[in-house]
């Protein structure tokens, strides 16, 4: 990257540079005012965390430092951007592992005063959900969002793009989380979201009744510990039983994984059909990397047609870790709300505002 630039504006950048490295995924992008994407460059780290069967937050830290800057030069690049046509810098402060926050953070601070243009703290969560406004392409407040993800399963009543009310959460597990342990539990390969619905579709989703937990109490909270646990012992066995569960032949795993799934998607989709009915908004915003599961999505669309509500699903390549999402920066710097250079992260913080 060229820091040699003779005159810097900032006040009148055309563009916005979004850094995002809140976990294990090292994403920058280029957006324009119309929160067009210009590029998103993501660089995953799966193949460093596989062995573990889950992110190690030290390897995620340094990976970050590797990969940072030439993901960035590699977003402006592709975008035809130079520098001094950014305008201010997004960055991922929270919810996230606190050493891969940092390295996001300190390269924005960085661009932010070399460059003398804002920077824009962003709420990794409210993006995932922002990333509906990017695939209508369109406003679409007030709504309930629904970020569904590996470390989150946050039900909100979004009265505009920056205020947001937590309705509910979850109490352990969040939803993504189970999915990567069950496929671990049943020995499939991480992340296990995809494998758990590559699998699920070759197997019959009534064949173990799995519990559905807190399905059918009023608060929207989630649980899914509880349903981990019930998988693990239909694959092993209840440790101390005399009976034994069936070995776990294909077929097996096939029809543990398309049940859990059902389990786990019939509790997200009712949890969130609650949360329509409690706050009478008549759109729903579901974002995070387990919005990009069929099953979910297929199941979401019948349930939106069923209430005659207004779904609104982030695209696919929206829905895991990425930068694109941090567009959420145009709404916070054209309501005036930047963050100084002090600006520090925040790894557990989920906002009420």
């Amino acid at each position: 990257m060229n820091l040699n630039l003779e005159k810097l504006r900032s006040d009148e950048g055309r563009y916005l540079l979004a850094i995002e490295s809140s976990c294990d995924e090292t994403a920058a992008a280029v957006i324009d005012r119309e929160r067009h994407v210009l590029s998103n460059i993501v660089a995953t780290q799966n193949e460093l965390h596989e062995r573990f069967g889950g992110v190690v937050p030290e390897i995620a830290s340094r990976a970050h430092l590797e990969r940072i800057l030439p993901v960035i030069d590699e977003a402006l690049r592709k975008a035809n951007v130079t520098l001094a046509e950014i305008g201010a810098v997004a960055v991922t402060t929270h919810p996230g592992l606190v050493g891969s926050l940092l390295v996001g953070l300190t390269a924005a601070k960085t661009l932010a005063l070399v460059l003398d243009v804002p920077l824009l703290a962003i709420n990794h969560i409210e993006a995932h959900i922002y990333a509906c406004r990017m695939a209508a392409g369109r406003d679409v407040f007030p709504a309930v969002g629904f970020v569904v993800s590996g470390g989150h399963s946050n039900l909100y009543d979004c009265r505009s793009p920056v205020e947001f009310e937590l309705l509910g959460s979850t109490t352990d597990d969040a939803a993504g989380e189970a999915f990567d342990k069950v496929a671990q539990i049943l020995g499939l390969e991480y992340p296990g979201g995809p494998q758990i619905e590559k699998i699920g579709s070759q197997g019959r989703p009534d064949a173990v009744n799995f519990p559905r937990p807190f399905l059918n109490e009023e608060r929207l909270d989630f649980s899914f510990s509880g349903l981990k646990t019930a998988v693990l012992y239909a694959a092993k066995g209840t440790p101390g039983a005399r009976i034994q569960p069936p070995p776990l032949t294909p077929q097996r795993v096939a029809d543990l994984a398309a049940s859990f799934q059902a389990a786990a998607v019939e509790v997200l989709v009712g949890k969130c059909e609650q949360a329509l009915r409690k706050t009478g908004r008549s759109t729903l915003l579901v974002g995070g990397g387990v919005a990009a599961n069929g099953v979910f999505r297929q199941s979401l669309a019948e349930m939106a047609h069923r209430r005659n509500v207004q779904l609104i699903i982030a695209e696919r390549e929206h829905c895991t870790d990425n930068a694109a999402m941090g567009a959420l920066g145009w709404e916070l710097w054209e309501r005036g709300m930047t963050s100084p250079l002090d600006l520090d992260v925040t790894p557990g913080l989920v906002r009420k505002r």
